[in-house]
């Protein structure tokens, strides 16, 4: 996750009422008057850019009353200054300009995530609520055998336990820290509502979906269409696993048909299913090593950890991590105070002053998220000297996608005998295992990373209402999922308030779209650097050529549309997951022989 912070001004900026006083009845105005008013916005932004984003990184970092106190004060005022200015960026509609500030001006209109209402009082009362949301989520505990639990107790848990009765308790004791946020929430949902229309957008989700250089509608129909390419091998991993799951637990557990009980999958939200590989392995194909013993053995610790990810990006040509990022970063989750663990990387001052917050464990999950971390770390350097409305990836979904494609390197055999990690690159043998276990993680998320903002597109458009939340959750959890609750839901239950994105209101489609760019980014680096052989075994590691025209790539941040980002690097202007099923071809074939005289689907 990538996290970059508008700004704050407070002395710069007209208030919100003041502003629309001051325009109502202004003549129309000239080019010359647009260039100044971009001109002067940004200057304005990047000036109190680091302000903002400190006062989040220490609330992140150092969880009390204060530090929430000062993180919504500054967000209040970052709020209502970038407010005011995509509104006054909206006066300038009708302006011929250049391309550039015509660029820069719709970014700033579609800037806001949670754009605050116009009147007084209501940019501090939302960014109060945002604030407390994030918090409560991040401070969550509940009681089980009589001990308090974290979110990373519990995850701990599901990753390991084979016991359904603990899995169901642990399941469902994570979600009793959700319903006190649900008012809170739909109150954030109304006011958002409220500052989207004043910018000129239906809701908060068309808002949202502005931000990918095609009408709101097509994008929701652009997401449908991708889906619609990997829904079969979805559905196909589904009937295989859950047949796997009846064979471990039986029908009174897990039947042999129908949707799959949520809590059995080892995460959480059953987002990635990596933790039950043992669970699904194939009988007859095994593999030869477990990177989550390799790591340990090897003596791996989560400075190493990272000391690693340095190296990978370090090898195809990328400068060395400024030494303030391994002072300021936070790696591991501290002894004696409460923290955000979420893992996430920081550009705090849209130069050199990058970070990553993580509470790192020594596993093989973790190896990948530092990969991915920095490798917005990377992003946000690559495009540094931009203009500042230009210091983002092409769209959010690239962002996320840089550190995962490199991580598609990462996980194969072939990078970590590059390493050291292995001594010997297995035989074609063990490609069905590493393909399964891959494929639990980057195919078992799709429909998840699908359905948060389907979820949330309905919220904010008042189809539901939040009498319906957790109904409506349900509902796209089964549709797209396949997935059930392992027991009926209570009536007070907010279940998208568990899932960290929820009240730590972060757009989600840039996941699902990441997963899909990454296997697209990945087979055009392979074709270029001359791999002929499988996708699934082909690694960068090393090869500056390859790191120097994707870096380029990323030095263009968002001042190109994004079709012309992804053509820079593959060659293509559309979105495609072709890449992904070439991909995991040999295993969809396996899962499809494998699943003979199953009754797939839900």
């Amino acid at each position: 996750m990538k996290t970059k912070l508008l700004v704050r001004v407070a002395a710069a900026a007209l208030t919100l009422t003041a502003y629309s006083a001051a325009h109502a009845a202004a003549p129309k105005p000239t080019a010359a008057e647009a260039i100044a008013f971009v001109t002067k916005a940004e200057a304005d932004l990047a000036k109190a850019n680091s302000y903002a984003a400190k006062a989040a990184w220490v609330r992140a970092t150092y969880i009390t009353e204060d530090t929430q106190w000062l993180e919504a004060k500054a967000g209040a005022e970052q709020n209502e200054l970038a407010t005011g200015l995509a509104m006054q960026a909206a006066r300038y509609n009708g302006v011929k300009l250049d391309p550039v500030n015509r660029r820069k001006l719709e970014l700033l209109k579609r800037s806001l995530v949670l754009p605050a209402p116009i009147r007084p009082g209501a940019a501090d009362r939302l960014a109060t609520l945002a604030s407390k949301l994030d918090s409560t989520y991040s401070t969550g505990k509940f009681t089980y055998q009589g001990k308090a639990l974290t979110l990373n107790d519990a995850e701990k848990i599901l990753a390991s336990s084979r016991d359904p009765n603990e899995l169901k308790a642990v399941w469902e004791g994570w979600r009793t820290i959700s319903p006190p946020m649900k008012a809170d929430y739909a109150e954030l949902v109304s006011m958002a509502n409220e500052g989207s229309r004043s910018l000129g957008y239906q809701d908060t989700g068309a808002l949202w979906r502005s931000g990918y250089d095609m009408d709101p509608k097509a994008f929701a129909q652009e997401t449908d269409r991708l889906w619609k390419q990997v829904e079969p091998f979805y559905k196909n991993l589904h009937c295989y696993v859950r047949g796997r799951l009846n064979d471990r637990y039986g029908a009174a557990v897990q039947p042999r048909a129908g949707a799959i009980r949520a809590d059995l999958l080892g995460n959480m939200w059953a987002q990635e299913w990596g933790h039950i590989y043992d669970v699904v392995a194939p009988k007859t194909q095994g593999s030869s090593y477990s990177l989550d013993h390799l790591l340990v053995s090897r003596g791996y610790d989560p400075i190493k950890m990272v000391k690693t990810g340095e190296g990978f990006y370090s090898s195809i040509g990328m400068a060395a991590l400024p030494q303030t990022f391994w002072e300021r970063s936070q790696i591991t989750r501290p002894r004696d105070r409460e923290v955000v663990c979420h893992a996430s990387a920081w550009d705090l001052d849209d130069r050199s002053d990058i970070r990553i917050k993580m509470c790192t464990q020594v596993t093989a999950e973790d190896f990948v998220t530092v990969h991915h971390e920095l490798g917005h770390n990377y992003y946000q350097r690559a495009y540094q000297d931009q203009p500042f409305l230009f210091k983002g990836g092409a769209n959010d979904g690239f962002h996320e996608a840089i550190g995962d494609f490199a991580a598609l390197s990462v996980l194969t055999p072939t990078y970590l005998k590059q390493i050291g990690l292995l001594e010997t690159v297995p035989g074609a043998e063990e490609d069905i295992p590493f393909l399964l276990k891959t494929a639990m993680d980057k195919i078992a998320f799709l429909p998840f990373g699908l359905l948060v903002d389907k979820w949330r597109w309905e919220v904010f458009s008042g189809e539901v209402k939040p009498e319906g939340y957790n109904d409506a959750w349900w509902a796209l959890v089964k549709q797209y999922q396949g997935l059930v609750p392992p027991s009926a839901r209570p009536a007070d239950a907010f279940d998208p308030g568990a899932k960290y994105h929820v009240p730590g209101n972060t757009p989600y489609m840039r996941y699902f779209l990441a997963r899909i760019y990454q296997f697209q980014f990945h087979r055009a680096a392979c074709q270029q650097v001359g791999v002929t052989g499988p996708l699934h075994r082909c690694s960068i590691y090393g090869d500056q050529k390859i790191g120097k025209k994707f870096n380029a790539m990323m030095e263009m941040g968002q001042s190109k549309p994004w079709p012309e980002a992804l053509e820079a690097f593959t060659g293509q202007r559309q979105t495609d997951a072709s890449a992904m099923t070439e991909y995991f071809k040999p295993l969809d074939a396996w899962l499809t022989e494998q699943n003979r005289g199953e009754t797939c689907g839900w």
